[in-house]
């Protein structure tokens, strides 16, 4: 608006407005963190679309995800503790500047002075680190809880995480005997204590999840629109699930049919979303994790016939379990066991169960292995396989937002803004997709090149990809 004529038009301001000045965005950006104004914006803006017909509640949707890379460089452990202290002592200059008074020398000015730069094989690492954590301890006991800003607690959090209190006055590094946080706990930066390391298959990155759901409808002239953005830590796909149906219910955009890969999806969630939401989850749900499955050998659960109102199991050679026993570490699932005196004799025993242990079969409550058996019929069929291919739709929407707008990298420090980037991004993305199908010309085909058009003289076939005109 400062530089651009066409800007002051749409804001009705005067030619001599000199606008706001940049610094001010953050307060801007704070703002729409506050109680979720930035999903607000993005309903307002759906509502309007859904009021002229552009989208519309129970159709068909599809959702992905991808990873997002925090705003912050990559840290050795002894580079986080450093950096820790560091950022604390700059929080505390400013809230507090007579707490460092005393505590403070040369050698703290020399640790800690500058951002913490270090070489790949740092010098004395063990006793750095050691003094570091020793730093940590004094400088926390200097700061009362009620003078502790966000760095503080930053450090405090990265002391217990990676530190032992062997006396009360001495702190020993964390060791892989002692216990040390998960990757889905450990703060991997004092400026964001809500990016998390996380691997999946070969990609391995510190940040956040962006879950992406847009509509994906049959009618070429309808745009698909992104309906839902959640900004998560990295955790797995079918925690995200339950939130992205509840927000979609709220904007009355929930669909008849939701395809999802195996990630997000569970036969408990199959059951779940049909009962709640009545949402039809199409998608792959996970094979047994036993060895028969991985191997794709022996005797699987599948072959095995259950009779629920008969309350046996019976396996492929004949033989009958009786023993019905609950299993509470593996809620909701029932295990069925056959006796030694059964599986023993067995020719195929070999097939069916290793070591010296009879059979089990573990299996679910009766509407969820009625839903889990059909799921997997499902997948054999053609229709359900033309489907679910559509679903690979979003992962062009995926590749739009990383490739044409950087969302896969965060721009500020923390989960919430992150998120605000990325609902401004997905709206912006929707305005794109209208504009672009209002705009849009007539298809034509090609003209036939020089080639083709010697093969049409000579009344010589050849075969034609692209669309024909209408």
């Amino acid at each position: 608006m400062r530089c651009r004529i066409d800007f002051k038009y749409a804001l009705a301001r005067e030619l001599d407005d000199p606008g706001f000045h940049h610094s001010v965005l953050t307060d801007f950006r704070d703002r729409l963190c506050e109680d979720d104004r930035a999903d607000q914006l993005l309903s307002l803006s759906l509502e309007r679309m859904r009021a002229a017909g552009m989208v519309t509640e129970r159709g068909r949707q599809r959702s992905d995800s991808t990873q997002v890379l925090a705003a912050a460089r990559d840290l050795t452990r002894l580079e986080l503790v450093l950096e820790a202290v560091r950022a604390a002592l700059e929080e505390a200059a400013q809230r507090a500047p007579e707490v460092l008074d005393g505590l403070v020398d040369a050698e703290w000015a020399t640790r800690y002075g500058r951002p913490v730069r270090l070489p790949s094989q740092p010098s004395h690492p063990a006793t750095r680190l050691k003094q570091a954590g020793a730093d940590a301890h004094e400088l926390l006991q200097r700061l009362p809880p009620h003078q502790r800003g966000p760095r503080a607690e930053a450090l405090r959090q990265i002391v217990v995480q990676n530190f032992l209190l062997d006396t009360p006055d001495r702190l020993r590094p964390r060791t892989e005997k002692d216990g040390q946080p998960k990757g889905a706990l450990r703060i991997v930066t004092p400026y964001d204590r809500d990016a998390r390391r996380a691997i999946r298959g070969d990609t391995r990155w510190s940040g956040y999840l962006v879950h992406v759901t847009e509509t994906c409808g049959t009618d070429d002239a309808q745009a698909n629109l992104i309906t839902d953005i959640a900004t998560t830590k990295p955790t797995r796909d079918t925690e995200a699930l339950p939130g992205i149906h509840s927000r979609l219910r709220h904007r009355q955009l929930l669909p008849r049919q939701h395809l999802l890969d195996g990630g997000y999806l569970s036969v408990a969630l199959l059951h779940r979303s049909l009962r709640d939401h009545e949402v039809e989850l199409v998608g792959p749900v996970k094979a047994s994790g036993a060895w028969q499955s991985k191997e794709q050998s022996g005797f699987t659960r599948d072959d095995f016939t259950i009779d629920f109102d008969q309350r046996q199991v019976t396996c492929p050679n004949g033989e009958t379990s009786h023993i019905r026993l609950k299993a509470p570490a593996m809620a909701p699932y029932t295990v069925a066991r056959f006796r030694p005196h059964q599986c023993n004799p067995c020719s195929d025993r070999s097939a069916c169960t290793r070591g010296t242990a009879a059979r089990t079969v573990n299996f679910l409550p009766r509407p969820l292995h009625e839903l889990q058996a059909r799921n997997r019929t499902d997948q054999q069929d053609t229709q359900w396989k033309r489907l679910y291919a559509t679903r690979s739709g979003v992962e062009g929407t995926i590749c739009e937002l990383a490739g044409g707008h950087q969302a896969r990298r965060s721009r500020y420090h923390g989960i919430r803004k992150t998120h605000v980037q990325h609902i401004l991004t997905g709206i912006a993305i929707n305005i794109e997709r209208l504009a672009s199908r209002t705009t849009r010309h007539p298809h034509r085909s090609r003209s036939p090149t020089a080639f083709q058009q010697y093969l049409n003289v000579r009344g010589l076939s050849w075969e034609c990809w692209c669309r024909q005109g209408k």
